[in-house]
C-alpha cells in the first residue's frame, strides 16, 4: 500500500506555528489588560480612601489647610483614575485585535487541516479501487486458468 503525503503540508506547518504565535500574543495582551484592570481597581480604592479622608476630616475640626490638601489628593487621584480608564480601554482594544488575529489563525489552520482530511479520504478511496482492481484481476486469472 502506498503511503499518503499531503503536497500542502509545510503550508499547514506554517498555519500551525502562525496560530501558535497568534495563541502567545493573546495571552500577553490578555495578562496586560488585567495588569491595567488590577491597577484601575487600586486606583479606585485609593480614590474611595481619600473621600472618605476628606469627608473626615470636613465632619471634624476645619483645618482649612488639611482640607484643601485632601481635596488636591482627591483631584490628583482622579486624575489617574481616568488616565487608568484610558489605559484600560486601550488594553481591550488591544486584547480584541489579537483575538481577531487568532481566530483568524484557527481558522486558516482548520482550513488547511480540512483540504488535508479531504485528500486523504481520496486517497484512500483510491488506493481501495486500485486494490479491488487488482483483486478482480486476480480473481479473473485464477478463473481463466482454472478452465
Amino acid at each position: 500500500m502506498a503511503r499518503f503525503r499531503y503536497r500542502m503540508q509545510n503550508i499547514l506547518n506554517v498555519k500551525e506555528k502562525l496560530e501558535t504565535q497568534a495563541k502567545n500574543e493573546f495571552a500577553i495582551v490578555a495578562a496586560r489588560e488585567r495588569e491595567e484592570e488590577e491597577k484601575l481597581n487600586a486606583l479606585v480604592a485609593k480614590q474611595a480612601a481619600y473621600e472618605a479622608h476628606l469627608k473626615q476630616l470636613c465632619e471634624s475640626d476645619l483645618d482649612i489647610r488639611q482640607i484643601r490638601e485632601a481635596e488636591d489628593g482627591l483631584e490628583v487621584i482622579k486624575y489617574h483614575v481616568n488616565q487608568q480608564r484610558l489605559n484600560l480601554a486601550a488594553a481591550r482594544q488591544e486584547l480584541e485585535v489579537a483575538r481577531s488575529k487568532l481566530t483568524a489563525a484557527m481558522q486558516d489552520r482548520k482550513t488547511h487541516e480540512k483540504l488535508k482530511e479531504k485528500q486523504f479520504e481520496e486517497f484512500r478511496a483510491d488506493e481501495a479501487a486500485k486494490e479491488s482492481k487488482e483483486i478482480d484481476e486476480l480473481v479473473s486469472y485464477r478463473f481463466g486458468s482454472a478452465e
